[in-house]
């Protein structure tokens, strides 16, 4: 590890190009991120052909602009980490090929980053959460809740059968014609609704175990609004009142699936530290707020990433090298392929 002063990330997962150089000391030198929200913002989502695209088109002159910043050049660089998947295959292959080929000409190692493993180890950046910690992970793709024993070492407790949370915010936003992301809309509007006008379902809550499905949650928001529409419209109210309604409906499911990982910590004698939400949707404020308050009652550390660290970036990248380098983990070949899907339970 001594050799090994600079590591480079690189993200492209998903809608967001990113990159970033980070100390082996732990010190985040510099970072730089593209987001391709007025790309994607006239199809209400991502389009993974255009994701792919910008991803080329910004890539190495972000790589550029960092290194220019952080006045370092490309030959500071002792270590390239790249996120290898799961995501928007297209874009995973943007990423892993400009990797490979800075790697290839620096004689560098090379890290092929689980994309979710990087959001797992995202709160390690700038608090020292010890090992082992329950982990609520939660984006526009992606989400499950687990238990981080260590780098590499993750028990999945419970994941979506369906659709993420962010997907579900994403499509009620569309339905509603509210802008994208949908989240951020939903949580605008919401504030200026009633959250117990409509009773959606709360599916899988009186289950055992902590999976999770919202496919069922969004099929009955459009059955309401096809009904208010044929009522008479759709007014500003009755929007507020959906958006309040479908945000407690999530929070209340995942505070459900929460409170039963929590238990199951406590049955298998699970000596967790820390309570922890990471990924895009953890910057939503109502479940945030929920998820603290449930931390509290289980007297656990409640700790979530800063918000520029709760969605894709490359800063999460370098560091999950960076926690592979500091154990000593042998780096990758630079044959290892792009994956769309790529489980945690599989490193």
């Amino acid at each position: 590890m001594h050799d090994i002063q600079h590591i480079l990330g690189i993200e492209s997962s998903c809608d967001e190009t990113a990159v970033a150089l980070v100390r082996t000391d732990g010190i985040v030198l510099g970072e730089a991120l593209m987001t391709q929200f007025e790309d994607h913002l006239p199809y209400g989502g991502v389009v993974p052909e255009i994701a792919a695209r910008q991803h080329m088109l910004h890539v190495e002159p972000l790589i550029r602009d960092v290194l220019e910043r952080t006045q370092c050049s490309l030959q500071d660089v002792d270590a390239v980490a790249v996120t290898a998947g799961p995501g928007l295959i297209g874009g995973v292959i943007v990423g892993v090929m400009m990797a490979k080929a800075v790697a290839t000409v620096l004689r560098v190692p090379i890290y092929a980053i689980n994309h979710l493993e990087a959001h797992a180890l995202s709160v390690r950046i700038h608090d020292s959460v010890a090992f082992p910690y329950l982990l609520f992970l939660m984006s526009g793709g992606h989400c499950q809740i687990m238990v981080v024993h260590d780098v590499g070492s993750y028990e999945l407790f419970g994941a979506t059968l369906d659709d993420a949370i962010g997907e579900a915010f994403d499509k009620t936003a569309k339905m509603l014609g509210l802008g994208y992301p949908g989240g951020r809309e939903i949580e605008r509007l919401a504030k200026d609704g009633d959250p117990h006008r409509f009773a959606f379902p709360l599916p899988y809550i009186h289950r055992a175990g902590c999976d999770m499905s919202f496919s069922g949650l969004k099929t009955a928001v459009r059955t309401q609004i096809i009904a208010l529409d044929q009522a008479g419209g759709l007014s500003a109210q009755d929007k507020a009142d959906i958006a309040a309604s479908v945000q407690h409906s999530l929070c209340t499911i995942i505070l459900n699936r929460m409170d039963r990982a929590l238990a199951l910590c406590k049955e298998r004698a699970i000596p967790v530290r820390a309570f922890v939400v990471a990924g895009g949707v953890a910057a939503n404020g109502a479940i945030r707020q929920g998820l603290q308050h449930l931390s509290e009652r289980a007297s656990l550390p409640f700790v979530a990433p800063p918000m520029h660290l709760c969605t894709d970036n490359a800063t999460m990248i370098a560091w999950a090298g960076l926690e592979r380098i500091r154990r000593g983990i042998a780096p990758s070949n630079l044959d290892f392929e792009p994956k769309a899907r790529w489980s945690l339970t599989d490193m």
